[in-house]
């Protein structure tokens, strides 16, 4: 992480480096599972076991705070609004859960077949040429930038047996070796697979040699939706769907769900609320039109911007900015509604500044733990630098000399935008010489919290003018009264809803005749925090997910406040993990089964096939003609995907003859006749180059060996119970 984007945000280092550590999967489950190695005795609770190893809830919740924090602040760090605390909450909790399934099922499988990093390899990927960037700083000569992987041993080292070193540092240092080891290992294990990958040389003869068949054939077809059926009188019963459920178990799993139907009534503000918020923001505006400082407001009900920072027109809030742009110096604007709040906005200051600003820079640092040195020697050290420039060095050779950012390999030079500088995050000093006490080509030494810069204003981009605006907002919020006449409307309902009955009489009774209706809810899981409804827009509410896994199938349940409505539920279906019941199944069952039926009643009609005259003639059917179908899938419109007819096309023995055996395909019944079959030269390249391709194309289409083994593993999840 370089110094530069240090000064842009000093929290930044923490945050891309656990960010980056996060993608390896599991290496920071591993770091938690270490750190909280002790809650896995004396009979902790858990969330869940993977073959038998139980996953504790203490370091696990360790793992979902972390992730939640890490989510957070890459949302801030990009200026963006993080979701929503229970959408936080899910994601993280799927995440942590992920990964500590992967990690126990790898680590499992590095024990079984006796995977492990030597010595000599883990000093390699610790010191090595590949070595992590905090290795490499600790090994790299400041004077001469090179990389001494000795030094970067001897500086952990003395890291590891110095007794002032903080036993957490060490501790946090051997959980990286562990996870680095870990992330070796998984890197390995999946290489076992994608190395096995092979295409031989006869498999693709034989593919070049079946692509280049060809073949004639002229059938008679009768499709299964042809208007001779009518399905409504081809009864399936429940019995026909439990035995063909029963011998495709694995096609019909399903998991833990529930289904409801609701109610909302809405606890929004009202016109009422609306106009109280206004008043209320009305009644400041004397004392906001002469204020000059802003504190006083924190205490009475509002929100309140102070003008901390010149912005450019493009980065004010687009409501209202054009009105606010031509006010006078202390001119205020508003009230006016902004995102769900009556706001006002006092024009403070302008002031000519630039868009951005080029600068560059020397830097000595002055943090031990990043290779700097003290701050009497950096001071010494920074007014040579300044000397030598002075005297005609140049800045290139300094940076690359000094600079342990990114600026080494850009001759020191960066760009800040106005907006950066003024921000909280950045260096104080740095930012007061560069945008507010220099003009382009000032140079001077600048101390602050990183060591000493040498610094000089190279150019000012696009000056203009920038507003420093205070905002005062009030949000339209229900009021009380507001929030009672919607949950009293709701115990209304529920007052009348007892079940499935009552609920629907309910329906028409009080909503109906105002133009509303019940909403459907389906597939609703146990770690859900989402609601997605059919008649409703979606509900975010971990609480209500939880409490309908409380209710009975056909309870009412009580009303609860989700988001901004009152909401009524009843339990229509209970799903549980398992096989899944006729009545769930029937839908897409149906169908298969009544192909079933007419395939028997096209066979009936045809009985035995003599020739394809015969055939067309019982069936009413003209015979088609295909000259040139090919092996390959879908080569011909008029047959699509039907295997049995292709593959009955190119058998050698039914060459000139009528095949006998009536063809049951995805789509419809046929009856072939091949007249004949040949080959066409290919053009498909050499064996070689598809040999190639096809590896090529089966590496990135390989799904890594994780699915097989979670499908193969037991694997008791058991979140919904904490979480």
């Amino acid at each position: 992480m370089s110094i530069i984007q240090t000064i842009r945000d000093k929290g930044a280092k923490i945050s891309v480096a656990l960010i980056a550590l996060a993608l390896v999967g599991f290496i920071l489950t591993d770091y938690f599972s270490g750190k909280g190695k002790n809650v896995f005795s004396g009979g902790s609770s858990v969330v869940g076991s993977v073959n038998g190893k139980k996953i504790s809830y203490d370091a696990f919740k360790a793992q979902v705070d972390d992730n939640i924090s890490r989510t957070e602040n890459m949302y801030r760090q990009q200026g963006m609004q993080p979701p929503p605390a229970s959408r936080l909450t899910k994601d993280a909790v799927d995440q942590a859960w992920n990964q500590e399934v992967s990690r126990l099922l790898l680590r499992g499988e590095f024990d079984r077949i006796g995977m492990r990093i030597g010595k000599k390899e883990r000093g390699d990927m610790l010191y090595g040429s590949n070595a992590p960037d905090f290795i490499k700083k600790a090994g790299t000569d400041e004077n001469t930038g090179i990389y001494d992987p000795i030094r970067a041993k001897q500086q952990v080292d003395q890291m590891l047996k110095n007794r002032q070193t903080p036993q957490e540092q060490k501790d946090e240092f051997n959980n990286y070796l562990n996870s680095m080891d870990d992330y070796r290992m998984q890197e390995k294990y999946t290489s076992l697979f994608s190395n096995s990958l092979n295409y031989p040389r006869w498999f693709i003869e034989k593919q070049v040699n079946d692509n280049a068949q060809v073949a004639k054939i002229s059938m008679v077809k009768m499709l299964y939706t042809d208007s001779s059926f009518v399905d409504s009188t081809i009864q399936i019963t429940d019995k026909e769907i439990a035995e063909y459920i029963g011998k495709r178990k694995d096609l019909f799993k399903q998991e833990t769900s529930r289904s409801i139907h609701f109610v909302s009534f809405s606890a929004l503000p009202t016109k009422e609320d609306s106009a109280e918020a206004k008043k209320a923001l009305l009644d400041l505006k004397p004392e906001f039109d002469t204020a000059t400082e802003f504190s006083s407001f924190a205490a009475r009900d509002v929100e309140m911007q102070s003008p901390d920072i010149f912005s450019t027109p493009a980065q004010l809030p687009p409501v209202g900015k054009d009105s606010i742009v031509r006010l006078g110096k202390n001119g205020v604007y508003g009230p006016y509604l902004e995102g769900g709040a009556y706001v006002m906005a006092k024009l403070f200051d302008t002031k000519i500044l630039p868009d951005s600003v080029k600068c560059r820079h020397v830097l000595v640092g002055t943090d031990p733990q990043s290779g700097g040195v003290d701050d009497s020697t950096a001071s010494r050290r920074i007014d040579s630098i300044k000397r030598a420039i002075d005297g005609g060095a140049t800045w290139e050779a300094m940076a690359m000399r000094y600079n342990s950012d990114d600026t080494k390999n850009t001759k020191g030079e960066m760009t800040f935008s106005a907006a950066q500088i003024q921000s909280v995050n950045f260096a104080k000093e740095f930012g007061q010489f560069i945008l507010w006490d220099g003009k382009p080509g000032d140079k001077k030494v600048v101390k602050t919290s990183f060591g000493y810069h040498y610094i000089e204003i190279l150019s000012f981009i696009k000056p203009g003018t920038q507003y420093k605006v205070a905002y005062l907002a009030k949000g339209v919020l229900a009021s009380e009264q507001t929030d009672k006449d919607a949950q009293q409307l709701a115990n209304d309902f529920f007052g009348q809803a007892k079940d499935m009955k009552t609920f629907d009489a309910a329906v028409e009774k009080l909503l109906k005749p105002s133009g509303g209706a019940k909403a459907i809810a389906s597939n609703i899981r146990p770690l859900d925090a989402m609601v997605n409804a059919t008649g409703a827009t979606p509900m975010t509410s971990r609480s209500f997910v939880t409490n309908i896994y409380k209710a009975k199938l056909g309870e009412v349940m009580a009303p609860e406040k989700v988001e901004s409505n009152y909401v009524v539920a009843i339990v229509t279906e209970v799903n549980e993990e398992g096989t899944m019941p006729v009545a769930k199944a029937r839908p897409g069952v149906e169908f298969e089964i009544r192909k079933k039926k007419k395939a028997a009643i096209i066979r009936q009609k045809i009985g035995t096939v003599t020739t394809l005259e015969d055939a067309a003639a019982k069936l009413g059917k003209q015979i088609e003609t295909i000259d040139s179908l090919r092996m390959e899938a879908g080569s011909s419109s008029i047959v699509g995907y039907e295997p049995r007819v292709i593959g009955a096309a190119f058998n050698p023995a039914n060459k000139g003859k009528v095949v006998t055996e009536i063809l049951e395909g995805s789509s419809g019944v046929y009856v072939i006749r091949v007249e004949n079959t040949g080959a066409t030269p290919s053009t498909e390249g050499s064996v070689e180059d598809q040999r190639k391709a096809k590896y090529q194309s089966g590496r990135g289409q390989q799904v890594g060996p994780m699915e097989g083994l979670r499908k193969a593993a037991t694997i008791k999840d058991k979140r919904a119970n904490r979480f």
